[in-house]
């Protein structure tokens, strides 16, 4: 834990549980905790100089994310929440098992519901609750439709990938010095069942 860029303000300093994955590259300030199994990506910001910041059990804020609130508010991810890349998050709460997509912002107050999806680049406005089970997307965000089952079974499989992340990183992630050429027989990270939700809707018809 001593390469990871945490920093203590007013005497308060993050939590990581050891099971946790936290890229040497986020940042993490004061009143963050990170549960257990969770995955924090590269150049990741928990700025928990304000207001409180929880990962619970399980979940994943990918790289270049964004965690912030103001004082006296809790800024959750509950258990198994899937933050994708570049997303804001704002003094909101995301729901057990729910999905944020890439560059999504999600503001104060604002609640996204149990196993809901928010779209990549959505705009969820302050104070706006979503309802469980249901894909959201726009600028400002609406409720499209419920989800598919198969659109819930691809999140929580997209989920389960980043708890298997979190524990190669754990085991097998190593900073080095890059190679000056590529080798002939170069193979490549094999990971045959994840796929876009896109082919596995082009696959099934």
């Amino acid at each position: 834990m001593s390469s990871l860029r945490v920093y203590a303000i007013d005497g308060i300093v993050p939590v990581v549980d050891p099971t946790a994955y936290v890229h040497p590259s986020a940042v993490l300030i004061g009143d963050v905790i990170v549960g257990p199994g969770c995955y924090v990506g590269p150049c990741a910001s928990l700025r928990g100089d304000f207001g409180r910041l929880i990962l619970e059990a399980g979940a994943n804020l990918q790289d270049t994310c964004v965690m912030h609130g103001f004082p006296g508010t809790d800024t959750v991810v509950e258990e198994n929440g899937h933050i994708g890349h570049g997303a804001v998050l704002h003094g909101c709460r995301i729901g057990k098992n729910a999905l944020v997509g890439m560059n999504a912002v999600i503001m104060d107050n604002a609640v996204i519901g149990e196993a809901s999806i928010v779209a990549a680049s959505a705009f969820v406005k302050a104070s706006e609750v979503i309802p469980p089970g249901v894909l959201v997307a726009g600028m400002p965000a609406k409720v499209i439709r419920p989800l598919s089952e198969q659109e819930m079974a691809w999140k929580a499989e997209g989920t389960r990938t980043y708890q298997d992340l979190t524990r190669r990183c754990l085991a097998t992630l190593v900073e080095t010095a890059p190679l000056t050429a590529v080798e002939a027989d170069r193979k490549r990270i094999e990971i045959p069942d994840v796929v876009p939700l896109t082919t596995l809707k082009q696959r099934q018809g």
